[in-house]
């Protein structure tokens, strides 16, 4: 399945590609575009949009886009809402630092977007940090059982 969201993806742009991919569609195919062109983009291609406005799977309520998936694809893994929380507070400007590591996740997300111009190249070069973040999502809420 073809997904679609705005070019140079940091934070919640990276996170749900990470999810898409690793908990909705393996076979996800990403696609960039300028804000103003993504859901034009979306209507040529059958791409479903995510993180622009006015869309399902966008920010609504005060959440952000990760959030939207978590809910659209009914997941329940502990460790992703976990990680919902740590993207939200990383992504949700009202909500900053809710969680002691959304400012290192903001900081990282930022960070790539000066070490790369391709977006596809930023995508491969951050899931591995969210592989890592939710390994250790997973090893957090061990410990506290």
């Amino acid at each position: 399945m073809k997904w679609v969201t705005r070019a140079r993806p940091k934070t919640d742009r990276v996170a749900c590609p990470w999810l898409i991919a690793r908990f909705i569609d393996q076979e996800a195919e990403f696609l960039f575009a300028p804000s103003d062109k993504v859901l034009e983009v979306a209507e040529e291609t059958g791409a479903t949009p995510f993180d622009v406005p006015g869309v399902e799977l966008g920010h609504h309520e005060g959440k952000c886009s990760f959030e939207a998936f978590i809910e659209n694809y009914q997941l329940t893994d502990p460790a992703l809402l976990k990680l919902a929380r740590i993207v939200h507070g990383a992504d949700v400007s009202s909500d900053r630092g809710i969680t002691p590591q959304s400012a290192g996740l903001r900081a990282l997300g930022e960070g790539f977007l000066h070490v790369s111009d391709d977006d596809h190249e930023l995508l491969r070069l951050q899931f591995p940090m969210y592989d890592a973040l939710y390994a250790w999502c997973r090893e957090q809420l061990e410990k506290d059982q």
